[in-house]
């Protein structure tokens, strides 16, 4: 199933809205699909969660405003709040459920592989000699 960016509806829910601005809002959800390209291509199925959270941000702060005081009323955001951006957290959540944010290991041993040794072998190798372990034949 290929991934179905979230609608300007589905961005109002998610910010608790009940009147949303359908054209911006489109707009916002279409910058973070592209923005969410530029970690992982393709998006997987369910990367909605993180295209709304860019988008979310990029709506209810668009100026990047940190600290706002209108009469008695004063609000302090966090630095970087507002705008359209990917946080650490953003790209590390898009490359873990594209299967791409975890450690790994590579065997490069082919499956065909036969485990018994490939020198040749010197049946005299030895003989007459003492052998000490940690020091060899001698």
């Amino acid at each position: 199933m290929a991934f179905v960016a979230p609608t300007a509806e589905q961005l109002g829910l998610y910010l608790g809205m009940d009147e949303i601005d359908g054209d911006r809002a489109d707009l916002l959800l279409t910058q973070a699909v592209n923005l969410c390209l530029t970690v992982v291509k393709p998006l997987p199925d369910e990367a909605t969660a993180i295209v709304l959270s860019v988008a979310g941000r990029g709506y209810v702060n668009p100026q990047q405003i940190s600290y706002e005081t209108i009469g008695p009323m004063s609000v302090q955001r966090p630095q970087g709040s507002g705008g359209l951006y990917l946080t650490k957290a953003d790209k590390a959540a898009l490359k873990s459920l594209a299967g791409r944010g975890g450690a790994f290991t590579v065997d490069p041993t082919p499956a065909t592989a036969d485990p018994s040794p490939t020198y040749p072998l010197d049946d005299d190798y030895g003989s007459g000699m003492e052998y000490e372990p940690g020091w060899g034949w001698h």
